[in-house]
């Protein structure tokens, strides 16, 4: 399934309440960048800590067109955790990182507005 990164696209299908518990949306902490120079289109690769059983987990992410590496690190993003794993070449992403686009198409991040605990859950 592909989903419509445009603004004007109509909503997606219904779904219940329990379907969307099931994306578990958590807050981390980004505590490492890095280039990922293998990525088909340009990429980092981030460790994110979400702390508690959690921990540091990995992602790679098509940020670089909003971000520089100094202006990720420290910064609390949101991510689900409860997707398998996927290889990215060399790179195995734990998480998918989340964003929306913006009037170009490159991703801008979906973080709280205030700081909260890493871990939280998106509800």
């Amino acid at each position: 399934m592909h989903l419509s990164h445009d603004a004007d696209s109509p909503a997606g299908p219904e779904i219940s309440f329990d379907d969307f518990l099931k994306v578990d949306i958590r807050v981390g902490t980004i505590v490492n960048v890095a280039p990922f120079p293998q990525a088909r289109k340009p990429a980092y690769q981030l460790e994110i800590d979400f702390g508690g059983s959690l921990g540091v987990r990995k992602s790679s992410a098509q940020i670089t067109e909003n971000y520089a590496p100094d202006d990720l690190l420290g910064r609390q993003i949101a991510a689900v955790v409860n997707f398998p794993p996927r290889q990215i070449g060399k790179f195995m992403s734990q998480v998918l990182t989340l964003g929306f686009a913006d009037h170009q198409g490159a991703v801008i991040l979906f973080s709280p507005d205030q700081a909260v605990p890493n871990g939280s859950r998106l509800f």
